[in-house]
């Protein structure tokens, strides 16, 4: 490495711990981005594991936000594990085009597109002038954080007849194709 090159490869290490704290791979959580192996990851899950005489460790679900690819990776429990720091910024989801979903900055009024590729799943519970937070790290948007509650339409529905004590009273339900949930009998629709 040359001299003169230094000064740049240590500020690029600065910036990058600028976004990162550590955490003990106990407190991991679903939703947590971190850095493993050089890649920033969403951890879906945790399990915390304890065998008889064998130290714990933190079995995780990951997903790269980079390659969209998910991992099951097993931490020790003693390790630490980078974990980005993400910037959130409101956005009012305006409007789609196709794949093109349009956001508007609520302080700046500056708009951004986001593809259906980069929100995954959370295009199916936009609508139009709802506030949402995008997450952004090192100034690139990785996804969308939706409001904690939200008024949607029950689009379809099954009703189940509960004639045994024995049965759960549970049924699915959907809102806009295709995506389903289950829920409490006794929606309908509307």
């Amino acid at each position: 490495m040359r001299p003169h090159s230094w000064p740049a490869w240590i500020s690029e290490i600065e910036t990058s711990r600028e976004h990162m704290s550590s955490v003990k791979a106990t407190q991991l959580r679903p939703g947590m981005v971190i850095q493993h192996e050089g890649q920033l990851f969403t951890v879906f899950s945790t399990e915390h594991r304890t065998p008889g005489n064998k130290r714990g460790s933190m079995q995780t679900r990951m997903k790269n936000l980079k390659t969209g690819a998910i991992i099951d990776y097993r931490f020790r429990a003693e390790e630490f594990i980078e974990r980005a720091i993400l910037d959130e910024v409101e956005f009012e989801y305006l409007y789609n085009e196709g794949d093109d979903f349009h956001f508007m900055n609520t302080q700046t009024y500056e708009q951004m597109h986001l593809t259906r590729e980069q929100l995954g799943e959370t295009v199916y519970y936009l609508i139009p002038n709802t506030i949402v937070h995008v997450e952004f790290y090192d100034n690139k948007p990785m996804g969308v954080a939706l409001p904690d509650t939200m008024d949607l339409k029950v689009t379809q529905t099954k009703w189940i007849l509960r004639k045994h004590a024995t049965c759960s009273g549970w049924s699915s339900f959907g809102f806009p194709p295709p995506q389903l949930i289950s829920a409490q009998a006794g929606f309908r629709r509307g």
